[in-house]
């Protein structure tokens, strides 16, 4: 496909495409505006990927980063939850992401929660979600991402899968269900994600305590051979059982840590009911776990939490993160938000005389 204009060109077009479309997304129900946006970009399918490569494309290549052993193309990953079926898994390297986050996915295939269970709170740039792991179940994702390996159209970044427990299986048959679904993902994915952390299903929780902990990252590592292995922590924790989930993930193998999950807090903002808010209400605490656990352990640290600007992706390294994740501000500022990003590193990068991402890391720690 042939553009008439250039990248700078076709970006501003995309923004203001969907500068006009978003306040008519925002009319609707936010799981429908959700599933009729999937639908359209299916739709488009290569239109819609050459367009975007065209406008943002692979990142710098002076953004490429090691995350426990991973090679990331950026520092900016899509965070599990948007994408929870792997539907458009080659989609959204072109939106300039380093890295793709699918999941959260189970061994069961389930509904999840009745609606509504998505809300918006656009005076808050956040969401609050209960949407309770609806997703096809393990064994779809696996099937999907093999066919896109088999025909060549997978995404070239790093793609996790993210792990969580189906709620029909009772708290002491959760480690089975996790190495059941790591089992089928496993050798279709760069690295697996063990999510204990959502507060959307009943008692989920409850398995960063160490006596379930230890064995769950035991038998998904088991699984996941020479793939690395992270475990994603809630923001509600204290800090002494913060502290427990960090040092049962370091004895039991995981190779990362990802901080934080949404949280049940809900301290100035309107609250539509239960479920997990994520956007920038839960950028100050993210950041605070983020540190907290940078501080306590060497393993590496991918940071999550209400990050809007570029200004908020580097307080996030400042305060310890390897790479961040993002999913609430894409809601809000659209497919161009990533690439935006990305250039804002390479512009500070520039500013400053550094060479590359290992030296803004260490510049903005000090």
């Amino acid at each position: 496909m042939r553009f008439a204009c250039d990248a700078r060109g076709v970006r501003l077009l995309l923004r203001a495409m969907y500068r006009l479309a978003r306040p008519l997304l925002f009319r609707l129900d936010p799981e429908r505006a959700h599933n009729l946006t999937f639908a359209a970009l299916r739709a488009l399918g290569p239109v819609a990927r050459a367009a975007a490569t065209r406008a943002c494309g692979p990142p710098d290549g002076r953004l490429a980063t090691q995350v426990a052993g991973l090679a990331l193309a950026g520092p900016i990953g899509l965070a599990a939850g948007l994408d929870k079926d792997g539907r458009l898994a080659p989609f959204w390297p072109t939106l300039g992401f380093g890295f793709v986050e699918l999941g959260t996915v189970t061994a069961h295939a389930q509904p999840g929660n009745p609606r509504p269970r998505l809300f918006r709170l656009p005076e808050a740039g956040a969401l609050v979600n209960r949407m309770g792991f609806n997703n096809e179940g393990s064994a779809a994702l696996a099937g999907r991402l093999q066919r896109l390996r088999a025909t060549g159209r997978a995404p070239r970044v790093p793609l996790g899968v993210n792990l969580g427990k189906s709620k029909i299986t009772p708290l002491e048959e959760a480690v089975g269900d996790y190495a059941a679904s790591a089992a089928r993902v496993a050798e279709h994915a760069d690295y697996l994600v063990i999510n204990v952390s959502s507060p959307n299903t009943p008692g989920l929780r409850k398995l960063q305590d160490p006596e379930f902990l230890r064995d769950i990252v035991a038998a998904v590592r088991a699984e996941a051979g020479e793939r690395p292995v992270f475990v994603k922590l809630s923001p509600d924790l204290e800090p002494g059982a913060l502290d427990d989930a960090v040092r049962v993930a370091e004895v039991a193998g995981a190779r990362g840590l990802i901080a934080t999950n949404t949280t049940i807090g809900r301290e100035g903002v309107r609250d539509p009911g239960p479920g997990g808010l994520s956007g920038r209400p839960l950028r100050a605490r993210a950041l605070a776990v983020i540190r907290h656990v940078a501080q306590r352990t060497s393993l590496p640290v991918i940071g999550v939490g209400g990050l809007f600007t570029a200004d908020d992706v580097l307080a996030a390294i400042a305060a310890g993160a390897d790479a961040v994740q993002v999913y609430t501000a894409l809601i809000y500022e659209g497919p161009g938000l990533v690439c935006r990003l990305n250039r804002a590193l390479v512009a500070r990068m520039a500013r400053d005389g550094l060479r590359d991402f290992a030296e803004l890391k260490a510049a903005v720690r000090g």
